[in-house]
Order: structure tokens, then C-alpha cells, then sequence
């Protein structure tokens, strides 16, 4: 797969995951505004995960049997109207219409990546493609706030949405210079819509995809637990400022990207299934290690050197899983990538959802939650794993 393809791929498939949560500095600001509470402004994020999750298994399906590029092409630009939309929005609920149209258009960048590696890519070759969009997709969630927090100060919580219809407009000229039609008419999907009700069904259903979507779905739900309950660990019991605060959550986010850069040069050298265990293995070992610093600390206090020890780790073994959990679940859907795709997806961030709020049922100054919710993932991750070792790939 071409250089500028696979960039195109990953930029366009980023924008989902970096809307997300690009703007949550801001959300003082919009409530200050529109004179709401932090509740209702809170569901300009559930609306855009909803509606980013729903978008996936619409527009995935549909792929399969109208081709990807068009859909692509329409996503971007949706994305890049709709966020426009947010920044012009004169009240709440226009901005929550908008982000529900961003959600939904940001969506093909996310279902379709995928889908278009798996339609050009082959064996070793799908794995290390995923680990670059991984790579890029993994992190921009991460970084996302980071960015908006440098933003917000220059431009109001608006010129968050100016920075994402810029950036939507670039992958707009991306796909359309960099990405062709990656499925041939004749590859296509035909029939009703009771059809692409079937082929969903037929692929939620296949044993090895259902085991390799876990793996992945799950160890993504530690990762954005970890997101979510990140500033209060590190500023409510670390104690640290709201700078410092961002140069350890940015120092944890570059083990994502190193792992996954790592990983794309041991595919070939390793299989997948050995790559992603490792990864599993060294998440489990950092969930031990941070259970072990919670229960010899202090209560409401935790120490910065352990703490980024263990999330260091996480974030490092995270990188490993992800894009060959990803991989593997995709070329058990051969032939219907872009129904696989849709699944992965919608099940990500249904579970990212759920969650978000559950890492802070128990207030600031604990992370029983934060561990209660990644050692619940991280068993199902584990009897996942087994299921992948020992059943072998068979696509749908």
C-alpha cells in the first residue's frame, strides 16, 4: 500500500476519535455561554459518541455494497460542515445537533479506514498497515485535549471547531488525491436491506471475529478508562498542576505511539497472535502493579514515579494489542470488511461510553473504580486472548 494512501487512510480515520473530546477544556466556557449546566453541556459529548457509534453500523454495511471512496469523500465533508455548524452554534441545541451530524459523518473515516486496508492489504501486510492507523488513531483521543487546551485560550471554546473544520477539509483533499476505489463493482455486496441485516448478523456471529472484536474492544475500554481518570489521579492525589498534569499524560500517550511503531517492524519477524499476547500479558502486569501502588499508599495519595510506572506500561502493552486485535478481527471478515468494521467500531466506542462515567462513581480522590473497570476488561481480554490462540482465523 502506497505511503500517501495509508496517511490519507489514517488522518481521515483520526478525526472521529480527535473530535471526541478535543473541546472538553472548553466545556467551562459553553456552559458559561449558553448559561446551562455542566449536564446538558455534557451531552454534546454523549450525543457525538452515540451518533459517531450508529454512524459506523450505517455506513460500514453500506460500503460493501456501494464502494468505499464515495463514502469517504461524504464523510469529510460532513465533518468538516458540521463542525463549521458547532462553531457558528448560537445556542446548546444547535451545538448538539451539530456534534450528533459530526459524530455520524465521522464515522466513515473510522469504519472505512479499516475496511480499505483490508480491501488492497494481505497477509503480514494487514497487520502492519494497522498498526499505523492505530498508531495515529490511538493517540489523537490521547492528545486531543492537550491540543484543545493550548487552543481555548487564544480563540474561546469556537475556535476548537474552526481547528476541526480545517482539519476535516485536509482529509477531504486526501482521499481524493491519495485514496482510490478500493472495491471493484464486481467485489460488491448485492441486495436488500434485509441482506446487510443478514451479512451483520453473520459476522457478529463468527466465533473467531466475536473473540478477536474482545480483545480489542475490551483492552481499548482499559486504555479509555485510564483517559478518563487520568486528571484526577494525577492532580487530585499526585497533586500535580494542571502543566505538569499534561506533560505525564503526553509522556503516557507516547508509549501508545512507540508500541505501535514497534509493532508494525516485528510483524513479519513475529506472527500477530504472539505480538498482541505480549501486549496482553504486559497490560495485566501493569494493572497488578498499580493495584499493588494503590493498596501500600496512603489513602487519597499516590506517588508520581509509580503511578507513571504502571501507566507507562499500560500504554506501552496497549500499543501492542490494539492494531493486531484490529487486524486479526478484520481478516476474519473478509468480504464483508466494511460490516466487520462497522462492529469494531460501534462496540468501541459503545463501550468507551459506558466507561467514561463509571471511573468516578467514587468521587476525585479514588481509583477503586478506575481498577475496578480495568480488571473486569482486562479478564475478559484474557479469556478473549485464549479464544483467539485457539481458534484459528476462518473468514465469514
Amino acid at each position: 500500500m502506497p505511503a500517501t494512501m495509508l496517511l490519507a487512510l489514517a488522518l481521515t480515520g483520526a478525526i472521529g476519535p480527535f473530535a471526541t473530546d478535543t473541546y472538553l477544556p472548553a466545556l467551562p466556557l459553553i456552559v458559561e455561554e449558553f448559561r446551562i449546566t455542566a449536564s446538558t453541556a455534557q451531552l454534546t459529548l454523549t450525543a457525538f459518541m452515540v451518533s459517531l457509534a450508529a454512524g459506523q453500523l450505517v455506513i460500514g454495511p453500506l460500503s460493501d455494497r456501494v464502494g468505499r471512496r464515495t463514502l469517504l469523500v461524504l464523510g469529510s465533508v460532513g465533518t468538516a460542515l458540521a463542525a463549521v455548524v458547532c462553531a457558528l452554534a448560537p445556542s446548546i441545541w444547535i451545538l448538539v445537533l451539530g456534534r450528533v451530524a459530526q459524530g455520524f459523518a465521522g464515522a466513515a473515516g473510522i469504519v472505512l479506514s479499516k475496511a480499505v486496508v483490508v480491501d488492497v492489504g494481505r497477509g503480514a501486510g494487514v497487520a502492519k498497515a494497522f498498526a499505523t492507523l492505530m498508531a495515529i488513531q490511538s493517540v489523537a483521543p490521547v492528545i486531543a485535549p492537550l491540543i484543545g487546551g493550548a487552543v481555548v485560550p487564544f480563540g474561546g471554546w469556537r475556535s476548537v471547531f474552526w481547528l476541526l473544520a480545517g482539519l476535516s477539509a485536509i482529509t477531504v483533499v486526501g482521499v481524493l488525491v491519495a485514496v482510490p476505489e478500493s472495491l471493484p463493482a464486481a467485489s460488491r455486496r448485492t441486495g436488500s436491506v434485509l441482506s446487510t441485516v443478514s451479512d451483520m448478523r453473520g459476522v457478529a456471529t463468527h466465533g473467531p471475529f466475536i473473540a478477536r472484536v474482545s480483545v480489542f474492544v475490551f483492552t481499548f475500554g482499559v486504555l479509555f478508562a485510564y483517559i478518563s481518570a487520568s486528571p484526577f489521579i494525577y492532580q487530585d492525589m499526585v497533586g500535580l498542576s494542571p502543566t505538569a498534569y499534561s506533560v505525564a499524560f503526553t509522556v503516557n500517550a507516547l508509549g501508545i505511539l512507540v508500541s505501535n511503531l514497534a509493532g508494525a517492524r516485528l510483524i513479519g519477524r513475529f506472527a500477530p497472535e504472539k505480538i498482541m499476547r505480549t501486549g496482553v500479558v504486559g497490560m495485566v502486569t501493569a494493572i497488578v502493579h498499580l493495584v499493588v501502588v494503590v493498596a501500600l499508599s496512603p489513602a487519597g495519595t499516590l506517588g508520581l514515579a509509580p503511578v507513571t510506572v504502571g501507566f507507562v506500561l499500560l500504554t506501552l502493552s496497549v500499543g501492542l494489542v490494539l492494531p493486531n486485535a484490529a487486524a486479526l478481527s478484520m481478516q476474519a471478515t473478509r468480504g464483508r470488511s466494511g460490516s466487520g468494521s462497522a462492529l469494531l467500531g460501534a462496540a468501541q466506542f459503545g463501550l468507551a461510553a459506558v466507561v467514561s462515567p463509571l471511573t468516578g462513581l467514587a468521587g476525585p480522590h479514588s481509583v477503586i473504580p478506575l481498577l475496578v473497570v480495568m480488571g473486569a476488561c482486562a479478564v475478559l481480554v484474557v479469556a478473549a486472548t485464549w479464544a483467539v490462540i485457539s481458534r484459528p482465523v476462518r473468514a465469514t
